[in-house]
């Protein structure tokens, strides 16, 4: 697929690349693709695989994730605060939200109340676009990679393009998404450029730690 870009501007010939992560999204995405439970993917090593397979030089890995509440999932809590130190201390940019969560009120099957709790992610598909406008001004990158298939985030496509056009310099984006036989879509963010990722590219990118809290005996 040709990278989306404006017509008559030409690629440098060393494109620069900066990935941006929607880290809940794609955890999601590769638990439907390859049966994981676990955001067990290194941000960094799948940057660098992407580009190496596309000739490009990557810059600085972005991530964005929802952090859950302790009082609602304290593994997942635990967890996701030892792994974004981790990508901070590797030199990951990291932002965080934490995620809320809705409270519905019904009855079970033996006809107690019950309460049903609904985590919901805030936020980051948008710090993401602000953060692409803004790098995108600041000259920051040739091609946007974002690992996601966040239809929302196609908004913020023609505006990369605008800028690029404004700036008389080319400027692309393109989605990286995990894919398989079971993955829920087989569909890049719309109007950019997709990289699907089959099991064995995403299997050669996996961080072999456990951010689990240790058990204390």
């Amino acid at each position: 697929m040709t990278l989306p870009s404006v017509r008559g501007l030409v690629p440098p010939k060393q494109i620069n690349v900066m990935a941006f992560f929607d880290g809940q999204n794609l955890y999601q995405h590769a638990k439907e693709a390859f049966d994981y439970y676990h955001p067990s993917y290194d941000p960094i090593k799948l940057h660098h695989a992407v580009c190496a397979a596309r000739g490009w030089r990557p810059t600085l890995t972005r991530f964005y994730t929802g952090v859950p509440s302790p009082i609602e999932a304290q593994m997942w809590s635990a967890w996701w605060s030892n792994k974004t130190i981790a990508m901070k201390r590797a030199g990951v940019h990291v932002t965080t939200r934490p995620i809320r969560y809705r409270k519905e009120e019904t009855i079970g099957p033996d006809g107690k109340p019950k309460t049903i709790t609904t985590p919901q992610e805030k936020g980051i598909d948008v710090r993401i676009a602000l953060d692409l406008v803004s790098l995108a001004r600041k000259k920051q990158f040739d091609v946007a990679l974002i690992f996601s298939q966040d239809q929302d985030l196609q908004e913020v496509v023609q505006e990369v393009l605008d800028i690029s056009k404004e700036q008389g310099r080319w400027m692309s984006i393109c989605s990286a998404f995990p894919t398989s036989p079971t993955a829920s879509t087989v569909r890049g963010i719309d109007k950019t450029d997709w990289f699907p990722m089959d099991k064995v590219f995403y299997d050669a990118c996996l961080d072999p730690k456990d951010y689990r809290p240790a058990t204390r005996k």
